[in-house]
């Protein structure tokens, strides 16, 4: 095992290395930042657009919420111009109440999925608390924020069967850089997606914590992703990520990197390349 991480960890430098060249922080070329941030057992992800918008997905449970926060805070930012909550499971929306009471939010994206639980009620309530405009998404909407940012809706339904299923999938595309977001959606919307979409993309943020409801070989395969994200907190409660999806991303030859391992991740693109910038490496891990 501490040879895997091992391994890993002399990837992940050797990936940095090679983007150095490329120079991505130059002038010339504008910057998209992705953050994949550490929330345990749950999701949170902000996008920094190249235009300086900002937009939170998700804000991981309710403890989460003040370091979300924190971590926006870190970054010197006090306004969210989007909001999206994929689902109302409480691993999601739970920490957006923090969110909402401490920055300006100026919309909500919702999935439209109604949740009768106290977090949802909170969540809710807080939004009408602070008179923020909230819309339901649709499938092929278009996000229009950042002209140089292509967002796109590619599932949604406020009338699934269950909240996962009802999970906002995105794709993000900055010119040749392309992010497919998929909450915590199962097969079955994968199956939808592929009868639908060009999903091809570098990075994919792994569905619903790397479960046996998702992410089958098929679907990795018509993605190809160079780059996979896991959320999950180690030692969870749920067994994720299970084997079947780590082989399928080892079949497939995706990086794999976890929230669980490295911490918070950061992904810089200029558009024609990206950089990984993990917070910690595995060797921390197991000096802990």
């Amino acid at each position: 095992m501490k040879i895997k991480y091992l391994f890993i960890f002399l990837m992940t430098i050797i990936i940095l290395f090679i983007q150095m060249p490329f120079q991505l922080h130059s002038d010339a070329q504008a910057e998209m930042q992705v953050h994949f941030i550490d929330v345990g057992q749950g999701d949170s992800i902000l996008i920094q657009t190249p235009s300086n918008k900002t937009i939170l997905i998700d804000g991981g449970s309710p403890k989460e919420g003040k370091k979300v926060v924190a971590y926006l805070n870190n970054l010197g930012i006090n306004q969210i111009d989007l909001l999206i909550a994929t689902h109302p499971d409480v691993d999601h929306i739970g920490g957006l109440k923090e969110v909402m009471k401490k920055m300006k939010v100026i919309q909500i994206l919702d999935s439209g999925k109604f949740h009768f639980t106290n977090t949802y009620t909170n969540y809710v309530m807080e939004i009408h608390k602070q008179r923020i405009p909230m819309s339901v998404a649709k499938v092929n909407e278009q996000i229009k924020l950042d002209p140089e940012v292509n967002i796109k809706v590619l599932n949604a339904d406020g009338k699934g069967k269950s909240n996962n299923q009802a999970s906002i999938v995105l794709s993000v595309s900055y010119k040749a850089i392309d992010f497919l977001l998929m909450g915590d959606s199962e097969v079955e919307q994968e199956k939808t997606l592929l009868s639908r979409q060009n999903l091809e993309s570098e990075i994919i943020k792994v569905a619903h914590h790397g479960s046996k409801t998702s992410t089958s070989l098929r679907f990795l395969e018509e993605v190809n992703p160079q780059v996979a994200i896991l959320t999950y907190r180690v030692g969870n409660d749920y067994g994720h990520p299970v084997e079947r999806v780590i082989d399928n991303l080892n079949r497939i030859d995706a990086q794999i990197y976890s929230t669980g391992v490295f911490g918070n991740i950061r992904i810089i693109t200029n558009g024609e390349n990206y950089m990984i910038i993990p917070e910690k490496s595995p060797t921390d891990n197991l000096a802990n």
